[in-house]
């Protein structure tokens, strides 16, 4: 197979040198193996997220530097369910800022952590401040859905919790990408997680309190949402406004401005 240009790992040490010089945005995927109701494999996180960075590599001429994906993610809370794996908070931290920090240390100032598992934020938020804080790069975080809001209200035909995990959203990407690998005859609708006007799960529109208590306590399936709801067509319109709006972002932050830092310790204010 000829050589991927937009690939991390297909360059030489030596040609990883010279590329680090254009200032590509370094982008870090990272999903998980868990439990997605009993109509989607235990991949989806992994091949949605993945199948978003690799399209948007193709599509960025050269602004994007794709990583290898990290495929596990934070998992304890959906532990009751066989094919989870789970690694442990701490230690996917201290694994995701070793990777970023590596990155920084070759010369690459920008770098972008896509996740495609929303139990990693609260991890890769920390994960990004601290490579900022301890190297010469700026990171940042994001999960997939965030950069199409707009789009996925448009298309959006359930209620709160209804694109949650294994919903609406999610089923309805993996359709459009590949059908094949989807059991539609055995998605069923589950939001059973106590009313509250402050706790919620939901991927575009969470409760304003955050809590996650034991996944099998409100979902029996892995479901928290209505993926009877999903359509390819929906998939598609969300595929690609992730997508193109992933391009912008990358170009935007390639772009980004960095301010100067001062030490009022070592200097007088002047105001």
């Amino acid at each position: 197979m000829p050589k991927t240009p937009y690939l991390y790992q297909h360059h030489t040490w030596v040609e990883l040198g010279e590329v680090a010089k254009k200032n590509p945005v370094v982008v870090l995927p990272i999903g998980s193996v868990e439990d997605h109701g009993p109509h989607l494999p235990l991949d989806v996180d992994n091949f949605l997220i993945w199948s978003i960075c690799e399209e948007a590599a193709k599509r960025a001429e050269g602004d994007i530097l794709l990583m290898p994906i990290i495929p596990f993610g934070y998992e304890t809370h959906h532990m009751d369910f066989p094919g989870t794996i789970d690694i442990q908070m701490e230690h996917l931290l201290h694994f995701v800022l070793d990777v970023t920090k590596s990155v920084a240390h070759h010369g690459f100032t920008r770098i972008l952590i896509a996740d495609g598992h929303g139990s990693n934020m609260p991890i890769l938020d920390l994960v990004s401040r601290r490579t900022i804080l301890e190297t010469n790069a700026l990171c940042a975080a994001f999960i997939w859905p965030q950069l199409a809001v707009d789009d996925i209200k448009k298309i959006r035909e359930s209620g709160r919790s209804g694109m949650s995990h294994a919903c609406e959203l999610e089923t309805s990407v993996y359709l459009y990408l590949d059908s094949g690998r989807v059991q539609m005859d055995k998605a069923i609708k589950e939001t059973n997680q106590p009313p509250s006007e402050f706790i919620w799960n939901d991927l575009m529109n969470p409760g304003p309190i955050k809590m996650m208590d034991w996944w099998t306590k409100f979902s029996k399936s892995g479901i928290n949402g209505d993926p009877t709801l999903a359509t390819p067509e929906k998939g598609r319109i969300v595929f690609e406004a992730v997508v193109n709006n992933f391009v912008r972002l990358v170009r935007d932050f390639k772009g980004r401005p960095e301010g100067e830092r001062v030490d009022w310790h070592k200097q007088q204010w002047k105001g």
